[in-house]
């Protein structure tokens, strides 16, 4: 399969990993460039999640067409983080806009936020992979412990942006720029 996200893996380090995800990402440490690869970066992750409500929306309608009502309900929980993360990435307004131009973020401030642009990068893939599995599992006893599973990676999205975000906000502080 040649889809940027099999990629992700292949880096040897946090740089590799993002920069082998994405191609055309090697601004991503060039400070003049940063805010635009953020951006970039960001809206990837939102598309990418998109694709994945997509998916949840499409096997919601499937187990309606197999009257299996009880089932849509179990995946909207999922369905609706994934939605309201995905929005919550492409929309991050304070900080970023001028975010790389406004504050000096050093070395270990920088591997951290590439960490979790790695974390959100391999949750999308994670999430797609449960889906996969959700949609194998249909009208299975091992439906409700897939649901769980991809309502497990779903929070765990939140929590990596939710991180992400603190690292950036923290650095903001320490550096006295207002937002």
């Amino acid at each position: 399969m040649n889809d940027p996200l099999d990629k992700i893996t292949a880096g040897d380090d946090l740089f590799g990993k993002i920069k082998n995800f994405l191609s055309g990402f090697v601004g991503y440490v060039d400070r003049d460039n940063r805010r635009e690869a953020d951006k970039l970066l960001r809206l990837t992750v939102a598309q990418r999640l998109e694709e994945q409500w997509e998916r949840i929306a499409e096997l919601q309608r499937r187990l309606i067409k197999e009257k299996q009502l009880e089932q849509v309900d179990d995946l909207e929980d999922a369905a609706i983080k994934l939605r309201a993360v995905g929005n919550r990435i492409r929309t991050a307004s304070y900080g970023y806009s001028g975010l790389f131009d406004a504050v000096q973020i050093n070395s270990k401030e920088l591997e951290l936020i590439y960490e979790y642009d790695v974390a959100l990068l391999e949750g999308v893939a994670q999430i797609s992979n449960a889906i996969d599995n959700l949609s194998a599992s249909i009208g299975t006893d091992g439906f409700p412990a897939a649901v769980r599973h991809l309502v497990t990676l779903s929070d765990e999205m939140v929590v990596a942006f939710d991180r992400r975000e603190e690292v950036i906000l923290a650095t903001v502080d320490s550096t006295g720029s207002e937002e």
